[in-house]
């Protein structure tokens, strides 16, 4: 089970962003569990370095290291991160939980409408040491008036994208996963000896171009 925890940059009841994180975790494909984190409006003032952090920190936290992957949809208030969120990361980035964390955003607006806060994420997110999965980062603007009585967004479109992102976080988690080639590491090897190089008996006298001489 690959777990991916979904964060929404916003408080208010009816956001648009919190329905479009509340519709992936409905649709999440079998293998995935997708948790909507639901906390932010109750999460206490973030204090720098506070020794016996509030129940509902430590419970942040423990889902945090819990998830596989983050995936965070923020709207943007005076051109940045919302002040909720940006003390949900504070919490986070003290608590060191999000280093080497995979994370993506998903954008709901149309272009334009969220580049300060997405640029303020991606900041966060690295000063933190999170690892910024792009292939998963998507933009789906939507409406309000997409949004159902029962908070999710009833559109097929929609769904199809949302899954498409989901199965890219995963598969940029699996590829993060796999053993890389000695290749990839050749660092690892400084010298390799050449199959068709002449060897020299223990202790023997190396002429000049077996030294490097120039």
């Amino acid at each position: 089970m690959t777990r991916v925890l979904l964060i929404s940059g916003s408080t208010r009841d009816g956001s648009l962003h919190t329905a479009a994180l509340r519709t992936a975790a409905r649709h999440a494909a079998d293998g995935i569990g997708a948790e909507l984190y639901d906390g932010l409006v109750t999460l206490p003032a973030f204090v720098p370095g506070e020794a016996s952090p509030p129940e509902p920190v430590l419970a942040l936290r423990r889902q945090v290291t819990r998830a596989d992957a983050l995936l965070v949809s923020t709207p943007e208030y005076g051109g940045s991160l919302p002040g909720s969120l940006k003390n949900l990361l504070d919490w986070l980035v003290d608590g060191g939980e999000l280093t080497g964390k995979p994370a993506a955003w998903l954008s709901v607006v149309g272009p334009g409408r969220d580049d300060g806060a997405r640029a303020a994420l991606e900041s966060v997110l690295d000063h933190a040491g999170a690892r910024l999965l792009r292939a998963a980062c998507v933009r789906i603007p939507l409406d309000m008036s997409s949004v159902g009585p029962d908070g999710l967004i009833a559109d097929g479109r929609l769904h199809m994208a949302l899954r498409d992102m989901v199965h890219a976080l995963v598969r940029s988690l699996t590829e993060t996963r796999q053993q890389p080639s000695w290749q990839a590491h050749s660092s690892v090897y400084p010298v390799l000896q050449r199959q068709d190089a002449p060897s020299f008996p223990r202790g023997a006298q190396l002429p000049p171009w077996a030294r490097g001489a120039g």
